[in-house]
């Protein structure tokens, strides 16, 4: 992406991504473009064609907060997908914000008090910062448990885990965006972006799409090798005292076969966490 034109970049993919029909428009199978066209754009705006065509290009660099909010609504931008759109086009009020790295002693406990549900942290990248008995061994048929994006476009155990492997790909992909655009300048972030952009064809079409849509409950559907399909409802909590930080939290239904899987998973966790402790202890003596 042409890192001198963020707001051009920006504005090209989202109208890609806006369809005729959705703003009125009859779509009569003659169209060029894959979304609406830039003219089409500036009426709904209601501005001069000459103008928007100028902010895509990056000749116009200096929007006005009514330009912007008229654009946000011609091109049915969500309140993520505006306050992205407000970022790029007022930079100058967009605060300079630094992700955490660490993960707190106070949340390391709490993680460790959650004994009945899985609960992990993770940074701004998705990498797992942390992670209590019950998710590391929800998620021991892959690999490594350390990125989540890599996890799923990387290691090939995901597409059996996930029961729903695009849409769980998807979602991942548009909170990485939304990290990614609250955190501009993270390295890690970057790094991430670019070893799936080099190894994941998957990762580079959705990443194409730019959409921003920041991860925060869902009902998700996996397939663990030993405990079975398991339905699950997904919380993520943000840690206001560590910037980029999410606390991720699965539950069951009360009374749910799912509910059944996950006390199935943690005498899987205890299992194995009594089969460590032997080991390491049959090393001391060794």
């Amino acid at each position: 992406m042409d890192k001198e034109n963020k707001l051009g970049d920006y504005l090209r993919a989202r109208r890609d991504m806006t369809m005729p029909g959705d703003v009125g428009y009859p779509d009569d199978g003659s169209r060029r473009v894959p979304g609406l066209r830039r003219d089409e754009v500036a009426l709904l705006a209601g501005v001069s064609t000459d103008y928007y065509i100028r902010l895509e290009q990056g000749r116009e660099r200096h929007p006005s907060e009514q330009v912007l909010q008229a654009i946000a609504r011609a091109l049915r931008l969500d309140d993520a997908a505006a306050a992205h759109l407000f970022r790029l086009g007022l930079p100058a009020l967009a605060p300079s914000v630094a992700p955490a790295t660490a993960v707190s002693p106070h949340l390391l406990r709490l993680l460790d008090s959650m004994s009945d549900v899985p609960a992990f942290v993770v940074g701004p990248s998705q990498d797992v910062l942390a992670a209590n008995a019950l998710a590391q061994e929800l998620y021991s048929g892959f690999a490594r448990y350390d990125n989540l994006l890599r996890m799923i476009f990387l290691d090939p155990y995901a597409r059996d885990f996930h029961g729903d492997w695009d849409k769980a790909a998807r979602i991942a992909v548009n909170n990485l965006r939304a990290s990614s655009a609250r955190f501009p300048d993270d390295e890690r972030i970057a790094r991430v972006i670019g070893e799936l952009s080099v190894r994941s064809p998957a990762f580079t079409t959705l990443w194409a799409r730019y959409e921003i849509r920041p991860r925060t409950q869902e009902d998700k559907h996996f397939r663990h090798p030993q405990v079975g399909e398991l339905h699950l409802h997904f919380e993520a909590l943000a840690v206001t005292s560590a910037p980029g930080q999410h606390l991720s939290v699965y539950s069951a239904e009360p009374g749910s076969a799912s509910s059944d899987g996950l006390v199935l998973l943690r005498r899987l966790a205890e299992q194995r966490a009594a089969r460590n402790t032997v080991s390491e202890e049959g090393d001391l003596h060794s």
